[in-house]
């Protein structure tokens, strides 16, 4: 009997999963650090609008939202490709398993820890903090900004989970534990949503020399509050990678127009 490629590949992806977790974290940090320069250098708008500033707001948050949740019901088709006869859904269960196995409780406990960064309660306080700080130093747009795009993946996330509804992996050490369905994972597109947005608001109001810091300490406590959700075996890596996908398209979406309607703002209404 031939052995199976994807619980060969998870096995070997379980036994050593803390230097690859090192090591995606470093491709992350770089690929957040190149984004940045590549919107610092190109992503400046170019043409006017004859909407006003609220309504064109609002009308790319649409967009944005209607994109990611058509994309997921396009894709629904696919969820049985994540079932346990699936080869994505072998993988999945081989990694969890071979995690259980190969992850010292030391690493559990610390990724116990960093995981409630996402936690609903820390990113509702987060939330709530950031809203108000924005609002006393005048800022209504960017807190109106912050606030859709928290409230707006709070939505999203349970209704992606509806469409799949899939099992949560097993999770028995008694270092966290979850209910509900699994994919995509809310601690992860979360926190993409909740620390991007942050990191936007910083570079919004801070000086520059913490522009570059702010978003890839950002980049770095979503990547590992994701993580955080495979190593405690409370999601599957594809649920955390799916989260990782959801969040950064509507994090891309609720900065895009907070972008675009502070350029359309400066130059609304357009000269006749």
């Amino acid at each position: 009997m031939r052995p199976d490629p994807a619980l060969a590949a998870a096995q070997a992806l379980g036994a050593h999963a803390l230097p690859l977790f090192c090591a995606l974290l470093a491709a992350v940090l770089l690929a957040a650090g190149t984004l940045w320069w590549l919107l610092r250098r190109y992503a400046v708008p170019s043409q006017p609008s004859r909407l006003p500033p609220a309504a064109f707001l609002l009308l790319w948050l649409a967009i944005g939202f209607a994109v990611v949740v058509g994309a997921a019901l396009l894709f629904a088709e696919l969820a049985e490709a994540l079932g346990a006869d699936a080869e994505m859904g072998r993988f999945d269960e081989a990694l969890s398993g071979a995690l259980r196995g190969s992850v010292a409780r030391p690493t559990l406990e610390a990724f116990a820890w960093l995981t409630r960064l996402g936690d609903p309660p820390t990113l509702s306080v987060l939330g709530v903090v950031v809203a108000l700080l924005l609002l006393a130093a005048g800022r209504r747009w960017l807190a109106l900004g912050w606030i859709v795009a928290l409230v707006g993946n709070s939505v999203l996330n349970p209704l992606l989970k509806r469409v799949f509804e899939r099992v949560r992996p097993l999770h028995e050490h008694g270092l966290a534990f979850a209910e509900g369905f699994s994919f995509p994972s809310g601690h992860a597109s979360g926190s993409v949503v909740a620390y991007g947005m942050l990191a936007y608001v910083l570079v919004r109001t801070l000086p520059a020399a913490w522009h570059l810091p702010a978003v890839l300490v950002a980049s770095a406590v979503a990547f590992s509050t994701g993580a955080s959700r495979v190593f405690l075996q409370v999601h599957y890596a594809s649920d955390v990678i799916a989260g990782f996908a959801t969040g950064s398209a509507w994090l891309a979406a609720c900065i895009g127009s907070i972008e675009l309607t502070r350029y359309y703002r400066r130059t609304w209404p357009p000269a006749c």
